[in-house]
């Protein structure tokens, strides 16, 4: 008796992919990522530098934006690290066209995402709600706190630098963190088997969670890792996001490579 049947099904229709194998990693394996990350960098160099450079335009935006609305800043920098993922589909082909011994040129690495359009639209629907509400969040925090009026630019990093206003800190880190780890945990290989295998946006956030759930510190280690490179390219006046961008996208395909096990 047939079994999993869709409408789909029929002669030429596609195999629906199954459900990702997770592996178990060591707590050293992201390092291993970010060495082959650099690898594909210099591989790929002038095509990853485009992307580097998207990468560093994005954060001079957020600059832009702290310099003349700082309270609208946690909702621009949470948005960058949200739509790195999408900016970074091109970086993953550049790993995987390395893998194949194809040339790693850019043009075919633009429209990539043609690949799953549906499935990769709908998990960037997820992460926009997401992205709303916590921007809506971030601003409830600032008014909870600040019931008068917005603090003076100085004056909020004054109380930051002093920690003045640890309460505030305290729930706006909580909160913020939450809907860090949320998003982090559905986006560990979420793209790459989107892209890679042709999954659907459910499995591939399912799969990333149980990555997640399986491999807590080493995945955490990995999130850390993500996070201190982007601070160094956000501290080197953005000029160290040119090259720290693309070596986290790269590094993230290899991520994929060693927590999901390969099709049979």
């Amino acid at each position: 008796m047939a079994q999993h049947e869709t409408p789909a099904d029929g002669p030429g229709a596609e195999a629906v992919p199954p459900f990702p194998g997770i592996r178990v990693i060591g707590l050293g394996a992201p390092f291993r990522w970010i060495r082959r990350g650099f690898a594909d960098f210099r591989a790929c160099a002038r095509s990853s530098l485009f992307y580097g450079f998207c990468f560093t335009a994005m954060g001079l935006l957020t600059t832009f934006v702290f310099a003349h609305a700082y309270e609208y800043t946690s909702a621009v920098t949470t948005g960058f690290f949200l739509v790195a993922p999408f900016f970074a589909m091109g970086l993953y082909e550049l790993s995987r066209r390395r893998e194949l011994g194809l040339p790693g040129v850019l043009l075919p690495t633009l429209t990539v995402w043609r690949r799953n359009m549906g499935n990769i639209a709908l998990f960037a629907g997820v992460l926009t709600v997401v992205f709303l509400i916590w921007a809506r969040a971030s601003m409830v925090i600032f008014a909870m706190f600040y019931t008068q009026e917005m603090p003076s630019l100085d004056g909020f990093l004054t109380q930051v630098l002093s920690l003045e206003n640890i309460d505030f800190l305290m729930v706006y880190l909580a909160v913020g963190a939450g809907f860090a780890l949320f998003v982090f945990a559905v986006s560990v290989v979420s793209i790459p088997l989107m892209l890679d295998r042709n999954q659907d946006a459910i499995t591939s956030m399912l799969a990333s969670l149980r990555a997640l759930m399986l491999n807590p510190l080493p995945l955490l280690v990995w999130a850390a890792l993500i996070v201190m490179l982007t601070l160094i390219g956000f501290l080197s006046f953005h000029i160290g996001l040119v090259v720290m961008m693309p070596v986290v996208g790269h590094a993230t395909w290899h991520a994929y490579r060693e927590l999901v096990e390969p099709l049979p």
